[in-house]
């Protein structure tokens, strides 16, 4: 999951600073690391688990930023926040700190686009 989440991000840059064919190849292929590792992350890890947290995350900038689509961007990011914060009892004590500072993040994100 941590692999495929930084071949998105990787794209996603790629496709932040170029344009025209360049940019689109990045930004699909941005989005499909994205989604493979949103569904490994799915199956595979607690809603609290800060690999997802900074997947939800960086997967609702690539909606917003990249696909120009904020309502997506939004929905993806509020339902892995409140998922979080339903699940916040789970959260492994090592992994508080980096999961609460990812979920502030995720809802900075959403305060700022739905504003």
């Amino acid at each position: 999951v941590f692999y495929l989440k930084m071949k998105g991000d990787y794209y996603r840059y790629i496709s932040e600073y170029t344009s025209g064919d360049e940019n689109k190849k990045a930004g699909e292929k941005a989005g499909e690391a994205y989604k493979k590792a949103f569904d490994e992350a799915s199956e595979k890890l607690k809603t609290t688990h800060p690999i997802k947290l900074g997947l939800a995350l960086n997967y609702s900038v690539y909606y917003y930023e990249v696909m120009n689509n904020p309502s997506k961007a939004c929905q993806l990011a509020k339902e892995a926040f409140d998922n979080a914060i339903g699940d916040i009892e789970q959260i492994d004590e090592d992994q508080y700190k980096d999961a609460t500072t990812i979920m502030q993040l995720i809802r900075d994100n959403l305060t700022l686009w739905t504003s």
